[in-house]
């Protein structure tokens, strides 16, 4: 049978330079599982591979679509499921890279059909969070779906308004969606998790995020101002840079924002793979 690994692990915990050489070891292309990274004008913000690694092996699904573009995981499931069954036909091995687990989840094991969004619902809800804050739309949600407050990027308030909005349609918690029984995918999956050492972690956070700015961060934000309402953008590392634009604060706080929410962010990813244990963990030295 074909077999597909996927390397998984917190931010900047080096799943790009392990996936790719895993992928020359078995002579394969990578398909990106990041759900940021498949954007092509969000380069700088999340990452995406140097140029020297995308050159080493041929890599799938990165900046294949536009931040005006509507992209779920459920589109994740079909477009990356119907790309791994052409590649199995050329190769017996393939390798996935990413971090968001949603995607994962949705490329492994297939998504419930979540219902349509209410447009009016999320109108009101949109609203409250814009005069509230996100604060106490996440105090809802941790009432009415304590897994998807600890799992889903609370700080990101389209992802809580989506959540509640389909607690409050269904009366299901949202994260009741994502435990469908399992799709049977005609490959095997192995699942291997990289980790560092928190400290060693958090230091190659914060590095990466000054690299960030050294490379242009703040150019490529400011060049997105006219999408800044799009889903795609209400993430870490953007977030922060279009507040500096706006001169809530100074660059230097920016940065440091910008670090801390990336280390919550490594935190929460953590704790979602927690509950996986198919994953087979690595520990990275250095």
């Amino acid at each position: 049978m074909n077999e597909l690994y996927i390397v998984l692990g917190p931010t900047a915990v080096g799943k790009s330079d392990w996936g790719v050489e895993l992928a020359e070891k078995f002579s394969c292309p990578i398909i990106n599982c990041d759900s940021r990274q498949i954007y092509k004008e969000m380069r700088i913000g999340t990452a995406v591979p140097s140029d020297e690694l995308l050159s080493r092996v041929r890599h799938y699904m990165i900046g294949t679509h536009s931040v005006a573009e509507h992209y779920t995981a459920g589109r994740y499931e079909i477009e990356a499921n119907a790309l791994a069954e052409e590649l199995f036909k050329s190769y017996d091995r393939l390798v996935m890279v990413g971090g968001s687990g949603f995607y994962i989840d949705a490329f492994c094991n297939g998504l419930d059909d979540f219902p349509p969004a209410d447009q009016e619902l999320r109108k009101r809800l949109s609203e409250r969070l814009a005069a509230e804050g996100v604060a106490e739309l996440r105090n809802e949600l941790k009432l009415l779906d304590p897994v998807s407050y600890r799992t889903i990027d609370t700080a990101n308030g389209q992802r809580v308004v989506r959540a509640l909005e389909v607690c409050i349609m269904t009366g299901r918690p949202f994260s009741s969606f994502k435990t469908s029984p399992e799709k049977k995918r005609p490959f095997a999956i192995r699942k291997i998790g990289l980790m560092r050492d928190r400290q060693s972690l958090y230091d190659r956070i914060d590095r990466r995020v000054l690299q960030m700015i050294d490379a242009g961060l703040v150019d490529e934000v400011r060049s997105l101002l006219p999408y800044r309402e799009f889903p795609a953008l209400k993430t870490v590392g953007y977030r922060e840079i279009f507040d500096y634009l706006d001169g809530v604060h100074t660059l230097e706080r920016a940065v440091e924002l910008i670090q801390r929410n990336t280390r919550h962010y490594a935190k929460r990813q953590i704790s979602y793979w927690g509950r996986d244990k198919s994953i087979e963990w690595k520990t990275l030295e250095g």
